[in-house]
C-alpha cells in the first residue's frame, strides 16, 4: 500500500525532471530568469530550468542580415535620392540583447534607416556615387556605436541601390557627354601642340642642315612615286638652284 503511494510522486518528479531539461545549442545562449530576475547566461548543451520558478530566452549569435526598406533622402547639395541597404550584425553580449532593449532586430532596423538618411544628408551627390565604400564605412561605425549598449556588434553595411529622379539621370547623362566632349578637344589640342612643336624643331634642323632639304624632298617623291595614278608636280627647293648656280660660276672662271 506504501509503495503505491510513492509511484504517483516519483512519476511526477520524473515529468518534472524531463520538463525542466532545455537543450541550447552550439549557435545559442540561453539567458535564464529566476523569479522573474536575471540569474544568468546558459552555454551550449542540456540545462535545467525548474518549471513555474525558472524561465529562460533563446538568443541566437548567429551573423544576421536585415534589408533596409528604401528610405527617401536629401543630399547636401539638395538632390532627392532613395537609397537602401543590407546589414550585417550579430549578438554579443546575449544578456544585453534581451535586458536593455525589446525587440533588437526592430531597432536595429529602425535604428539603420535613420543613420542612413543621415549619412546621406551629410555628403554631396557625386561623393555618394564614387564613394560608396566610405560612406557605407560611416554608417557602421554609427550604428555599431549606437548598438553597443544592446549587445550588437555591426559587421558590415552594404549600399545596395541609389536611385536618383528621370530628371537627374538625363542632367548626369548630358554633363557626362559634355565631360567627354571636353577631354577630347583638350586631347586634341595637345596632339596639335605638340606636333607644332615637332614640326618646328624640324624646320629648324632642315634649315641649317645643308642639303638636308633637299633629301626630304626626294624621300617624299620616293614615297609619292610608289603609287602610279599620282601625279608629281615638283618644285625645285631654292638650294638645288643656288648650287646649280654656283657651279656655273665655277665654269666661267
Amino acid at each position: 500500500m506504501s509503495l503505491s503511494y510513492l509511484i504517483g510522486p516519483a512519476i511526477f518528479l520524473g515529468l518534472v525532471l524531463l520538463s525542466s531539461i532545455k537543450q541550447i545549442n552550439q549557435y545559442q545562449r540561453g539567458v535564464r530568469f529566476t523569479l522573474g530576475k536575471y540569474t544568468g547566461t546558459m552555454n551550449p548543451g542540456w540545462r535545467l530550468v525548474l518549471p513555474v520558478f525558472q524561465g529562460y530566452r533563446k538568443v541566437d549569435l548567429r551573423v544576421k542580415a536585415v534589408d533596409v526598406q528604401k528610405q527617401e533622402a536629401i543630399t547636401k547639395d539638395n538632390i532627392a535620392v532613395g537609397v537602401n541597404a543590407v546589414i550585417y550584425y550579430k549578438v554579443a553580449e546575449a544578456e544585453k540583447a534581451i535586458l536593455a532593449v525589446e525587440d533588437y532586430y526592430y531597432a536595429i532596423s529602425q535604428l539603420a534607416q535613420t543613420t542612413m538618411r543621415n549619412a546621406v544628408g551629410q555628403v554631396e551627390l557625386d561623393e555618394l556615387l564614387s564613394q560608396r565604400d566610405r560612406v557605407s564605412e560611416n554608417i557602421r561605425l554609427v550604428i555599431d556605436k549606437a548598438s553597443d549598449p544592446w549587445g550588437i556588434k555591426v559587421d558590415a553595411v552594404e549600399l545596395k541601390d541609389i536611385t536618383l529622379a528621370e530628371e537627374m539621370k538625363r542632367t548626369i547623362a548630358k554633363q557626362a557627354e559634355a565631360e567627354r566632349e571636353k577631354r577630347a578637344i583638350i586631347i586634341k589640342a595637345e596632339g596639335e601642340k605638340a606636333s607644332a612643336v615637332n614640326m618646328a624643331q624640324a624646320a629648324q634642323i632642315l634649315g641649317q642642315t645643308p642639303g638636308a632639304l633637299h633629301l626630304r624632298t626626294l624621300q617624299s617623291l620616293n614615297d609619292i612615286s610608289s603609287d602610279q595614278s599620282n601625279t608629281i608636280v615638283f618644285a625645285i627647293p631654292l638650294e638645288i638652284l643656288r648650287a646649280f648656280d654656283r657651279l656655273g660660276k665655277k665654269e666661267n672662271l
